[in-house]
């Protein structure tokens, strides 16, 4: 299993999706907010996943100015790896032409 965990940041809040693998989603989307208790129950979803894969899921989100700061914080000094993605590059790549092999 290859999981990750996508999440949406925004102000004071983020949308969660993970997937355990490519194209599964686990589980149905849902927010969290950027608190102590907000992020402690995003802690306990990754750890549920971790339980389940046996592997620590590596964390998505977009550059959003300061807002992804909290989360970016909290999870860094718990050892999970954030890939953090420049939403110009990101957009760029939604809006390209690629064709699937």
């Amino acid at each position: 299993m290859n999981p990750v965990v996508g999440l949406d940041v925004a102000k004071g809040e983020s949308q969660v999706q993970a997937f355990l693998e490519k194209k599964k989603p686990y589980q149905g989307s849902f927010k969290v907010s950027h608190t102590i208790e907000g992020l402690e129950t995003l802690f306990h979803f990754l750890r549920e996943i971790e339980n389940r894969t046996g592997i620590k899921p590596p964390i998505v989100l977009e550059s959003t100015g300061h807002y992804h700061t909290p989360v970016v914080q909290y999870f860094e000094e718990r050892g999970y790896l954030l890939i953090i993605v420049n939403p110009l590059i990101s957009y760029r790549a939604k809006s390209s032409s690629l064709r699937k092999v």
